[in-house]
């Protein structure tokens, strides 16, 4: 699976041996060294995919993905960055970046990485599987789906909660949808990762991870206090009904 990739990273030494790994895959591969040259050659060359440093002189990689996606590039963003807080990885999948990598950067994982997300870009043609048959209890109406007072319209792209529009990113999405064909269903981390990329043992929880903090923060009244989107310890997640909930502890 060959592809057009942009590197765009300061350090010379790492963008090098970025470049080296990815053209041993066959990929294409450019490199820039800063923010506002990224830009440019994503508008330029409409690459497959984007590997970004976070810490760029010009513009940093948060607005280089800011402004992508401001203007609907579809390019798959892949972030690297020596940050390695909640706010931050939060912050840049929140804007839009399909994935992320903590430096030091292994360029045998990015490789890997690299091909996870090239094998869900739909321009490869490689068709992602159907979402299972919604569950009788969750189905809205033909394509939609609801749990409780949280709705989704796959076909729109659209979520909602008690009436109230939640902007989603496309991994949100994705876990949210997936989540709400099979309400109750405890969902492995593994289970949700495939939802993500598409197998690969390469992939870390702690991405599924980040997007249930942030599914949290958009969808629960008190994020630290689910009753939503529920952590099943030792296990993994699972959405449900909290008003469902409630009437089966009164009874």
């Amino acid at each position: 699976m060959r592809a057009n990739i942009v590197v765009a990273e300061d350090d010379a030494k790492q963008s090098e041996l970025v470049r080296r790994y990815l053209e041993h895959e066959g990929h294409t591969v450019t490199v820039v060294g800063d923010g506002r040259a990224a830009l440019e050659e994503v508008r330029r060359g409409e690459p497959d995919l984007l590997v970004l440093d976070v810490m760029m002189p010009r513009t940093d990689g948060l607005d280089v993905v800011r402004i992508l996606r401001a203007e609907s590039r579809d390019v798959l963003v892949l972030m690297l960055t020596a940050r390695s807080t909640e706010d931050d990885l939060l912050l840049g999948l929140d804007l839009g970046a399909d994935d992320y990598m903590t430096k030091p950067v292994s360029p045998r994982e990015l490789t890997a990485r690299v091909r996870t997300l090239l094998r869900r870009n739909r321009r490869t043609g490689v068709t992602r599987p159907e979402p299972a048959p919604a569950a009788s209890h969750g189905t809205l109406s033909v394509g939609a789906l609801s749990v409780g007072t949280l709705s989704i319209d796959p076909a729109r792209h659209e979520v909602s909660v008690g009436g109230t529009p939640v902007v989603c990113t496309p991994g949100e999405f994705r876990i949210l949808t997936a989540m709400a064909t099979e309400p109750d269903r405890v969902f492995t981390r593994q289970r949700l990762l495939e939802e993500l990329h598409g197998f690969d043992k390469y992939i870390s929880d702690r991405t599924v991870d980040v997007h249930i903090m942030n599914l949290r923060k958009k969808i629960e009244q008190a994020p630290r206090r689910p009753v939503r989107l529920l952590t099943v310890f030792g296990v993994g997640y699972k959405l449900t009904d909290p008003a469902k909930n409630v009437r089966h502890a009164r009874s």
